[in-house]
């Protein structure tokens, strides 16, 4: 019989035993090549993959720029504040701590589990923006698993609601809104950092490694206005509204020099701190957006255009009686009875004729007025670059019929803003000179342009000052101590539902410059539907032009040119050598 041996050592089936062989020197030659490859080779891809899970970027939050007043007064700041937010996944495991969370962030039980039970499949979720560092230290100090907070800053205004409509606000990520800081947002805002840190898996720091780039700060912005001048604009303004239960009001002051906005205000207002109450009209600028028929204020300036075309010297009289005028099947009156019914072109201001106006304007024809106001920038953007700013109208005529004519001479017709109406008294006070307008400061006295003749300038701003000083001029706009110039006026509220104008609605207006000798300040009171003791401009606007120009000619130092008018006060004689006082 015969006999078979078995031999383990593959010589039965030497060439499978040589394959299998052959195929594990394969696999691990394939295995060190690729772990070469990954450590040698490709040695970013494990690293990439390994920082993936780790390796976090964070945000470093850029500072807003600083907005501040002529003297450096802040206007609007932005500081340091702490964001808490929540991975709900992680934190719903935590009801444990929710009652103190719930506390600490300022809500109730309720509404927080209601809240986060509603997004628990979610990894993000804001539980409290912008808190003060040391409410949002008090919920990091609770160590709740999956609550975080990131640094953030939020926006605050010094100024409240006085300078509210002319620096406008941010939203709460600071990107601007209103005002300026719409204006000027790209200017103001800075450039976010970036930091690089570990994390574990449950997104809690483990090392801060590295800064990848350091947040740069957003550029300051210095505006033309003086904060001071501000607060005396917008108390007055406040008062004289008060008094007369007027509906709003505006008020724009001017540097005559130089062209700088030195206040804004409006009424009614807003705290851009606290907008939890804010309804839409508090937001408007009413002194750029706001158009309105500016009325007798517009006289001044067709006196000028009649005395620029050299067929009118202030000497000139006009017969204005019996006080009304009829042309076509318009009827135009004057408020005032002239004595004698004959005026000079003075006395027109002074008694605010409308018919006496009319007739000087009718001389000299509807399109040399109309060149007058567009000179002094009606119906045309001031430049200023303020959102929502409107042009108001200044209409234009291939040919001016009579009524067209009269009815611009005296402010009907056309339409203007509170910052076109003190542009056009400040080029009137410049001597005819325009100069570009700012709302930031400006460091260098502009030359100006001549868009008016100096001589008809100068000569209507001594028939201004006589508007006032005059024994029966509009006495409520004088300053103690100062020579000032100026015209009210009283314009009839148009109908928004139909034509014509609404029946006892009116705008209250006053315009002018001060001190008459060497002028410094424009002035431009609005102040729309005064509802109690009177609605003339002279008797509602024309009192905070005084108290306005007086406390702001005596904060800028500007001499008096007027001390004859103050009361003479006698001091007492120094006592003698060795005598007590």
């Amino acid at each position: 019989m015969k006999k078979f041996g078995f031999k383990p050592n593959g010589s039965l089936y030497p060439w499978r035993f040589r394959l299998v062989i052959a195929l594990l020197g394969l696999c691990c030659v394939a295995v060190a090549w690729r772990i070469a490859e990954l450590h040698v080779l490709d040695e970013g891809f494990l690293k990439s993959q390994g920082d993936k899970r780790s390796v976090r970027h964070v945000p470093i939050p850029a500072h807003r720029g600083q907005i501040t007043d002529r003297n450096g007064e802040p206007l609007a700041v932005s500081t340091p504040v702490l964001t808490i937010w929540a991975n709900p996944s992680q934190l719903i495991d935590q009801q444990a701590h929710w009652p103190d969370l719930a506390r600490v962030l300022g809500t109730d039980l309720a509404t927080f589990s209601e809240r986060l039970k509603a997004n628990a499949d979610k990894e993000f979720i804001y539980l409290r923006r912008r808190m003060t560092p040391l409410d949002g230290e008090a919920v990091m100090a609770l160590k709740v698993h999956g609550v975080y907070s990131i640094e953030e800053y939020r926006r605050f205004y010094p100024a409240g609601e006085v300078a509210a409509h002319l620096v406008g606000f941010t939203n709460v990520d600071e990107k601007g809104q209103e005002g300026l800081e719409l204006a000027y947002d790209q200017w103001l805002q800075g450039v976010p950092g970036k930091r690089q840190v570990l994390q574990d898996r449950r997104g809690r720091l483990i090392k801060d490694v590295q800064v990848i780039s350091n947040a740069r700060p957003g550029n300051d912005l210095k505006l033309s206005i003086d904060l001071r001048l501000q607060y005396l604009a917008h108390r007055e303004l406040r008062e004289g509204m008060k008094k007369f239960e007027a509906k709003a009001g505006s008020i724009v002051m001017l540097d005559v020099r130089t062209g700088e906005v030195l206040a804004m205000v409006n009424h009614p207002s807003y705290n851009p701190n606290n907008r939890s109450n804010l309804q839409p009209g508090m937001m408007r600028n009413r002194a750029i957006i706001d158009v309105f028929e500016p009325g007798s204020t517009m006289k001044p300036i067709s006196m000028t255009a009649a005395l620029a075309t050299g067929r009118w010297k202030p000497t000139d009289q006009v017969n204005v009686y019996p006080g009304t005028m009829r042309i076509g099947r318009y009827t135009i009156r004057d408020v005032s009875r002239a004595p004698g019914g004959v005026l000079d072109l003075s006395g027109i201001l002074l008694k605010s004729s409308n018919v006496g106006m009319s007739k000087v304007a009718l001389d000299i024809g509807g399109q040399a007025v109309h060149d007058a106001m567009q000179s002094v920038g009606l119906g045309e953007y001031t430049g200023l670059g303020f959102p929502g700013e409107r042009v108001g109208k200044l209409p234009s005529y291939r040919e001016w019929r009579s009524a067209e004519t009269a009815a611009l001479s005296y402010g009907y017709g056309l339409s203007v803003t509170a910052v076109q109406l003190a542009q056009a008294y400040s080029i009137l006070a410049n001597d005819g000179r325009k100069v570009p307008m700012s709302l930031l400061r400006v460091d260098e006295r502009p030359a100006g342009q001549q868009v008016l003749p100096e001589a008809a300038a100068k000569t209507v701003q001594g028939m201004l000052q006589n508007v006032i000083e005059a024994e029966s001029g509009t006495y409520r706009a004088r300053v103690p101590g100062y020579h000032v110039s100026g015209k009210s006026g009283t314009a009839r509220k148009a109908s928004t539902s139909s034509k014509g104008y609404q029946e006892d609605s009116y705008r209250s207006l006053f315009a002018g410059f001060g001190p008459s000798s060497d002028p410094r300040i424009a002035i431009a009171v609005v102040i729309d539907e005064p509802s109690e003791g009177g609605y003339y401009g002279g008797l509602v606007a024309a009192p905070v032009f005084s108290g306005l120009m007086s406390n702001a000619l005596r904060l800028m130092n500007v001499a008096p040119d007027n001390l004859g008018d103050m009361q003479q006060v006698e001091l007492p004689t120094p006592p003698a050598t060795g005598e007590r006082g």
